[in-house]
């Protein structure tokens, strides 16, 4: 996938989980968990247009390793918005599926550039 597919891809990933921040209950436990979703979930297309810029593979690397982990930390609080029984998985299998997708192209992006090295 090109750099711009994929930047646009975490943009679009980061713009769907506001969607669902702001279709959140206002319970305290929904809440919580979807700013944290919420905060991860932006920080991936953050993160991968700074890596986008990165002046050498080791740093390109480094950032990436950062997307890696918020993608994975995403995971995680849909994860727990899904088995909390405060969303439906049917309306979040989509975007769990994404998140995945995401993970496993910036996973083969950071062995490709330390390929490199």
């Amino acid at each position: 996938m090109k750099h711009r597919e994929l930047r646009d891809r975490t943009k679009s990933f980061a713009l769907r989980i506001i969607k669902v921040y702001c279709s959140l209950p206002k319970s305290t436990e929904a809440q919580v968990l979807g700013k944290q979703a919420l905060r991860s979930g932006t920080s991936v297309a953050a993160n991968y247009r700074e890596a986008s810029r990165a002046r050498s593979d080791s740093e390109l690397v480094a950032k990436l390793g950062i997307v890696e982990q918020e993608l994975d930390e995403t995971l995680l609080w849909l994860e727990l918005l899904v088995e909390s029984g405060i969303v439906p998985e049917g309306k979040m299998s989509n975007l769990r599926q994404e998140a995945d997708e995401l993970l496993r192209m910036i996973v083969a992006g950071i062995k490709t550039a330390k390929n490199r090295l």
